[in-house]
């Protein structure tokens, strides 16, 4: 389903700037922007003083379909994005199955078609046995390959040296990314094992089980890789200033190398724990002041490329069962991404043009699905978001879509209200009310791109 739309009046808000503007939507697709568009037979909306927002493009998000559906689930998990201004989710592979051949693939997408509010594309994971898969599992449409190097949801064993170096390899050559878990698998054993012994169980001690050399080594060996080999990846939730130095160090000197963080690390820091206990409980862990401010910089300074979700929902039992060691890490997001990030820029923080690059074009690019995605021009798709940045509002956990509404966020009062989601022409979501039926389609990435 797409649709005819007309906004009028608004104030849209891109990578480059702010432009008074009209966008006409024809059969889901941009086609015109200008001052005083007219047009018969189309629907018509004024957003006269408000912002408008290319659709977000959420390239981290863990919809726990198939196989841990108890935890969240598609039509639920989508229909959190939609009312959070996401129009395009990216998701995970660490399922049950696991992604892992173009068969698999294929299954989840028709498992999922029918369950989606807004548009999505799939990852395949990548682990010893089936680097042989990846280049049919690009051809079947996979946006791009998760890599992970540390223990995860789903306990996927980290890929060998041999096989790291030939997916790069592959990667150089085909043009697809891929999306590192950075952290050394060894070294969080080793570390683990140190606090257990010492005895410690209490949340306080979490960052220390996982302090921030696990993550600088994997970013070390994956910057080696990504320039030997001219691949490409992208440094998923990254959490330490040292990984913040080394990405921008890379990116000098021209090395595929991308860089996302989450509201979280920018929001929260390690005393959390005192407060929230194992519910922040998340991987990699919570960090240091230092590591929040490097990260700030890193965002408006361009080291940081995107801002992911990191959706990770699980009950809460699951999420207070024991002690630290016993409870599962993560937590929802996906629908408190932009709310959070809006009122950071409305506050100051970072300049507002920064929020359509870091959530919508540049994942978008990333995983090959600029300019369909990602952008307001002619020829995009029509996926906006309108927002009254006069209004404040208060993130009220029970109002949240998620299965399970487990969020630090519950009370925070933000600036900046979500007045309309638009898919490709239709309203979706109106004053915070999903008012459409499931409309998302799989997206695959464009894959005659250079590489």
């Amino acid at each position: 389903m797409s649709g005819d739309l007309l906004v009028k009046n608004g104030v849209v808000v891109t990578s480059s700037g702010l432009r008074k503007l009209d966008i006409l939507i024809v059969d889901g697709v941009i086609e015109a922007l200008g001052r005083d568009l007219q047009r018969s037979n189309v629907e018509v909306l004024d957003a006269g003083g408000l912002l408008v927002f290319p659709g977000v493009v959420d390239e981290h998000v863990h919809m726990r379909e198939p196989g841990l559906t108890y935890k969240e689930g598609f039509e639920a998990g989508t229909a959190a994005a939609a009312a959070g201004g996401v129009t395009t989710i990216l998701d995970m592979p660490n399922t049950i199955p696991p992604v892992d051949s173009s068969g698999k693939l294929r299954e989840k997408k028709r498992l999922l078609e029918d369950k989606a509010y807004v548009d999505f594309g799939l990852y395949g994971v990548l682990h010893d046995s089936n680097i042989d898969e990846i280049e049919e599992m690009w051809s079947e449409g996979a946006v791009g390959f998760k890599v992970f190097l540390g223990p995860t949801t789903g306990d996927i064993p980290p890929p060998s040296d041999k096989t790291l170096i030939e997916a790069f390899e592959k990667s150089a050559a085909q043009g697809f990314t891929l999306a590192f878990h950075a952290e050394n698998y060894s070294l969080v054993e080793y570390y683990t094992e140190k606090i257990k012994k010492v005895g410690l169980d209490n949340p306080e001690a979490y960052p220390d089980s996982r302090p921030s050399i696990c993550e600088e080594e994997a970013v070390s060996r994956i910057i080696i890789l990504a320039r030997k080999t001219g691949g490409r990846a992208l440094i998923v939730h990254t959490s330490t200033s040292e990984a913040v130095s080394l990405i921008k160090e890379a990116k000098m000197k021209n090395v595929k190398v991308y860089c996302e963080t989450c509201p979280q690390y920018l929001l929260l820091d390690r005393k959390a724990y005192r407060r929230f206990g194992s519910l922040v409980k998340i991987n990699p862990p919570l960090r240091e002041e230092s590591d929040q401010e490097a990260l700030w910089s890193g965002l408006r300074e361009g080291v940081i490329d995107t801002i992911g979700s990191d959706h990770a929902p699980h009950t809460y039992e699951e999420k207070t069962m024991g002690n630290i060691w016993e409870a599962a890490a993560g937590f929802i997001g996906v629908e408190t991404l932009l709310p959070l990030m809006l009122d950071s820029a409305l506050r100051g923080l970072i300049p507002i043009e920064k929020i359509p690059l870091l959530l919508s074009e540049n994942p978008a690019r990333i995983f090959g699905i600029y300019p369909r995605k990602g952008c307001i021009n002619v020829g995009a798709d029509g996926d906006l978001i309108i927002v009254d940045p006069a209004q404040e509002s208060m993130i009220d956990s029970e109002k949240l879509h998620s299965k399970h509404k487990i969020t630090p966020y519950d009370g925070v009062k933000i600036k900046g209200r979500i007045r309309y989601t638009i898919l490709r022409g239709v309203k979706i979501v109106e004053e915070g009310e999903i008012v459409k039926h499931k409309i998302g389609r799989f997206i695959k990435p464009i894959l005659d791109r250079e590489p």
